[in-house]
């Protein structure tokens, strides 16, 4: 009866597995906003990089831009292998964050609604980790 529920229910005593598939989707998804970011140039990095401004943060815009078009793309793409996690995690937990409640501050829930969902699962990554089936792991294993 046991493995009959457990079938039915498709659980599994090992964590890992909702970890790797929850980080390889939201490393993918994340690298799909990342990319056109990156390579879309400086004019975008510039309006992207306004908000940080909006809120006094000095320095050039544009190297805000870049900086968040790197957290959304590299930071995805080390997401996904679960290599530098915490580092990866912590890029895009920030940008997110400033994603969430400063760019779409004033918007309703629905259009803030992304950028919190992919903040809260980069938050369970640099709180919890890559899991035993990343980069991280054979790095750990090997030094």
């Amino acid at each position: 009866m046991k493995k009959l529920l457990k079938f039915l229910f498709i659980t599994s005593d090992d964590p890992n597995i909702g970890l790797l598939v929850l980080r390889v989707f939201v490393g993918a998804a994340m690298l799909t906003h990342g990319i056109p970011k990156i390579t879309s140039g400086p004019e975008f990095w510039e309006k992207v990089g306004a908000v940080m401004g909006s809120i006094g943060v000095p320095g050039p815009a544009v190297a805000w831009g870049f900086m968040a078009a790197v957290a959304e793309s590299v930071g995805a793409a080390l997401l996904l292998l679960g290599a530098l996690t915490t580092i990866a995690s912590f890029l895009l937990v920030f940008t997110m964050s400033i994603a969430a409640f400063v760019a779409h501050a004033a918007d309703p829930f629905d259009v803030k609604e992304k950028a919190l969902l992919f903040l809260f699962a980069a938050l369970l990554f640099l709180l919890k980790g890559a899991g035993r089936w990343s980069v991280d792991r054979l790095i750990r294993r090997s030094a």
